[in-house]
């Protein structure tokens, strides 16, 4: 068995899906074992890149049956916390970035802070013995039907896991309004948490009840409408990584965190991204001064920009 810690969210599995197939490739006869939060389940398992998902929340401690894996691999960040949890579970080898606090990791490669997510973990596994190719991000659409009206829609999702991250409601409906007044259909998504801002970005649009998606599909269901999209408008959230996993044209919207960091390959002219070029605490309880800098004009001048999809 080959044990997998990223107990984190949509975008952190999306960007480990390298790394994921790489260790699959190299230990082809082995079982992988992903413990995720529950709800990314049946998207990491659609996948193909993991064969069972053990629901785990954050420094919850992993059950007795993953013990002595062959392999435990620490995609959850640089320890020393994460690589104890693996450690706790008495795996064969370890994985993981070195830490001075862990004597088990020394020799590991070394954590760099001005690296890209997905290079990052990536890198991992070579400087440990285990090719990974960076470029591997793409997903198959699920074959979970999406909603009808998200068909060729353009996808506004204004939600994030932080206020640091929210482009303000208003901007995303003057969005929404003015790809409604060209023609195109347009929904309006998030989770189930996020219903209230969704309906106020449709209200202000001036759309009707019926293009808010939010809280309407679970995960496969997201993607799916995301997979079936036109376009999609939104921050650095987890749906800009569904984006660029099924190729859809999106206009991303960064700050504070830079989109060398975290946004799409620089080589997909299909995703287009705003930055102010401006950096700060990605968990702050205020939208960032440099994401508000991005206005509507910004957006829609990207949008115009977007090559039309031919699956649309």
């Amino acid at each position: 068995m080959i044990l997998v810690l990223r107990a984190l969210g949509l975008g952190d599995l999306l960007t480990g899906l390298p790394a994921l197939r790489a260790l699959r490739e190299a230990f082809g006869g082995e079982r992988v074992v992903l413990a995720a939060p529950p709800a990314l389940g049946p998207l990491a398992l659609h996948s193909g890149a993991v064969d069972e998902v053990l629901p785990t929340r954050p420094w919850e401690p992993l059950p007795t049956r993953v013990r002595a894996a062959r392999v435990a691999l620490d995609l959850h960040g640089r320890g020393p916390q994460s690589h104890r949890l693996l450690l706790a579970a008495e795996p064969r080898r370890l994985v993981a970035f070195a830490h001075p606090d862990v004597p088990e990791s020394a020799g590991g490669p070394t954590h760099r802070d001005d690296e890209h997510e997905v290079a990052r973990w990536c890198r991992l596994l070579q400087e440990s013995g285990i090719p990974a190719d960076p470029s591997r991000l793409e997903l198959r659409p699920p074959s979970v039907r999406p909603a009808r009206s998200g068909h060729g829609a353009t996808v506004v999702h204004p939600g994030a896991a932080s206020r640091a991250r929210r482009w303000p409601a208003d901007r995303f409906a003057a969005v929404a309004r003015s790809e409604h007044a060209q023609g195109r259909r347009v929904v309006i998504t998030g989770g189930a948490d996020e219903r209230d801002l969704a309906a106020e970005v449709a209200r202000l649009a001036g759309l009707a009840p019926s293009s808010v998606l939010a809280g309407r599909t679970d995960l496969l269901g997201l993607a799916s409408t995301v997979a079936t999209a036109g376009r999609v408008v939104c921050g650095d959230t987890g749906v800009a990584h569904l984006a660029t996993a099924l190729g859809t044209p999106s206009v991303l919207l960064f700050g504070p965190t830079a989109p060398a960091l975290w946004g799409p390959p620089p080589d997909r002219p299909q995703h287009r991204v705003l930055w102010a070029g401006r950096t700060g605490d990605p968990h702050g309880e205020e939208p960032f001064g440099g994401l508000l800098q991005i206005e509507v004009a910004d957006v829609l001048a990207e949008l115009d920009r977007l090559e039309p999809r031919a699956a649309a």
